[in-house]
């Protein structure tokens, strides 16, 4: 109670109470490793950040989640047919086909006779079953100048086309490319022949170079030339006693190849996967009908007719 002073005047003496005790600063330590002491936050989440969880940013410091958030969030750039950009200084499919074609000469030069089991042999597929040679000759050649030229063409279109189509889409063109050349050679060369060589491949990426460089309104005068001058060759050659060449394979191939190439090319962005789709499908079930047919009329004179 106050104390109250005679006189009619009253005063109240102060009285002190404690107050409630002060918590000690906590120390800021960074999230990932609570034993280093640290005053740096991140600038996106505001986390405390040490020195080896800090990157550098537009503004101030991120902590590492941030920066793989902000990272997996951008959209890699395209090229205009899908394509990653990246592929243009790293054309890891074209230099893994050309390592698969080297490989088969090396080996082909060190066992000797993979041409009679792996060729192309019309009777071959069509009385033994033997289906696996219609990729497997694509990648034999006959001699040394035969595989340089190939890979020399492979070389100088396949790293421009993985740029403009992206890895999968390239993938798909030289395969379909492939195939084209072997069911062609299948349906016209003679059935007892053998035939090898990445031709039919190359020349569908000659036909799809073509078509895609006119979409791009590039010169594709050389690409011309390069077909026109191969033509020639393939018409000259064998007269002059260089041996057969499969116009076939080639024929083919340029065909396959300038059908793919014009579907990747010309399709609307929004609808590019399912017309690269639809024309694959559609190519492979028109190969099947053909390989079907032609095996038919391969193997009718041998069938023995049970009266």
């Amino acid at each position: 109670m106050p104390d109250i002073q005679s006189g009619g005047t009253s005063t109240f003496t102060g009285m002190s109470y404690p107050g409630p005790p002060h918590a000690a600063p906590q120390t800021p330590v960074c999230y990932r490793h609570p034993d280093r002491v640290t005053y740096v936050t991140c600038t996106r989440c505001h986390r405390p950040i040490c020195g080896d969880c800090m990157r550098s940013a537009a503004v101030g410091h991120q902590c590492v989640d941030c920066v793989q958030e902000a990272a997996a969030s951008v959209r890699e750039p395209k090229t205009q047919f899908g394509g990653t950009l990246r592929t243009a200084t790293t054309p890891v499919v074209t230099w893994t086909l050309i390592g698969l074609n080297v490989l088969a000469f090396v080996l082909q030069m060190a066992v000797g006779q993979l041409e009679p089991d792996f060729a192309l042999w019309p009777n071959g597929v069509a009385h033994f079953d033997q289906w696996y040679r219609l990729i497997t000759s694509a990648f034999l050649h006959d001699g040394t100048l035969h595989i340089l030229f190939n890979m020399w063409a492979l070389y100088i279109v396949g790293p421009a086309l993985e740029m403009w189509l992206g890895r999968l889409r390239y993938v798909a063109l030289y395969v379909l490319s492939l195939l084209g050349g072997s069911v062609a050679v299948y349906l016209l060369s003679d059935p007892s022949s053998l035939t090898l060589g990445a031709s039919g491949a190359v020349f569908g990426l000659f036909g799809a170079t073509f078509v895609i460089g006119r979409r791009l309104n590039l010169d594709v005068r050389w690409v011309a030339a390069l077909i026109l001058i191969n033509v020639v060759i393939t018409v000259v050659a064998p007269a002059m006693g260089a041996g057969p060449i499969s116009w076939q394979g080639h024929l083919g191939g340029l065909v396959t190849g300038s059908i793919v190439g014009a579907a990747f090319a010309y399709a609307p962005a929004q609808r590019r996967a399912a017309v690269g789709a639809g024309v694959t499908v559609a190519l492979l079930v028109v190969f099947a009908v053909l390989l079907w047919w032609r095996t038919g009329v391969l193997i009718e004179p041998y069938r023995i007719v049970v009266g």
